[in-house]
């Protein structure tokens, strides 16, 4: 690590800020080029606690720049992990409302509820097969608080992975009744198809983004625990959204998730 307890909890304060505010801010390389990744996990892990001291939950992990269509969207070569917390949620067909966030986007996500611990090194995706409870279709409202979207990986990192809001919906399904490699997902805006993708656009299999994060949070001495909600990471590239537009995703064999963004 380069930076001291302090200067990592100063920064916690600020990019947390920059999210429950609604505010945009520089990265924060700018000011800390010699931050490295055990920082920006740090700050993160930061950004967790002073949540959970205020009383919010930690409801799901997640995994981001996961699709190869957003690897090369954001100009990136490596998925990162963060959390969601329960204020975050919102109720499927429910409305997001546009003054709470900055410059919101849409990506389609396939998501699993573990059964079994999962913990690296060394774990891969039969390992996660294997640990899959059922499986959930949802859509990650993402919400960068780097400004015009000018950020690098260190500092997505301790932004929580954009993390802003989720949405559940469909119905759950074994992982023994799926393919989730060849899921088909079908992103539609305002009842027009914008995007389509298949699960192996995550990493080629979305269990290998699971795989990845057992084995990095392995390597921090951590697991995955059974019970926890994961979302795999984008299917589909993030798609721009404003007041007024509404969004509904089909997913092969899990149903539909949809909403509304209002002012």
């Amino acid at each position: 690590m380069q930076l001291d307890r302090q200067t990592i909890e100063l920064l916690a304060l600020h990019v947390e800020a920059a999210e429950l505010n609604a505010r945009d801010i520089t990265k924060i390389t700018d000011d800390y080029p010699q931050m490295d990744w055990d920082d920006a996990y740090a700050i993160q892990d930061e950004i967790r606690r002073r949540k959970e001291a205020r009383g919010n939950k930690t409801v799901g992990l997640k995994a981001g720049l996961t699709s190869f269509a957003k690897m090369k969207q954001m100009g990136v070569d490596t998925p990162c992990f963060g959390f969601v917390s329960d204020y975050m949620a919102r109720p499927d067909g429910g409305e997001i409302r546009m003054s709470e966030l900055i410059h919101p986007k849409v990506e389609a996500e396939i998501c699993i509820v573990t059964k079994a611990p999962l913990k690296g090194p060394g774990c891969h995706v039969g390992t996660v097969m294997a640990a899959i409870d059922f499986v959930l279709p949802a859509v990650e409202i993402i919400d960068s608080r780097y400004r015009d979207f000018k950020f690098d990986l260190k500092s997505v990192v301790a932004d929580n992975t954009s993390a802003s809001r989720f949405v559940i919906g469909g119905r759950s399904r074994n992982v023994e009744e799926l393919d989730l490699r060849t899921l088909g997902v079908v992103l539609e805006k305002n009842g027009q198809i914008v995007s389509m993708a298949a699960g192996a656009a995550v990493l080629g299999h979305p269990a290998a983004a699971v795989a990845m994060m057992a084995n990095h949070l392995g390597a921090r001495g951590q697991e995955i625990p059974a019970g926890t909600f994961i979302m795999t990471g984008g299917v589909t590239e993030a798609i721009a959204v404003k007041a007024g537009d509404s969004v509904n995703v089909r997913f092969q064999d899990l149903g539909s998730v949809s909403m509304r963004f209002v002012e």
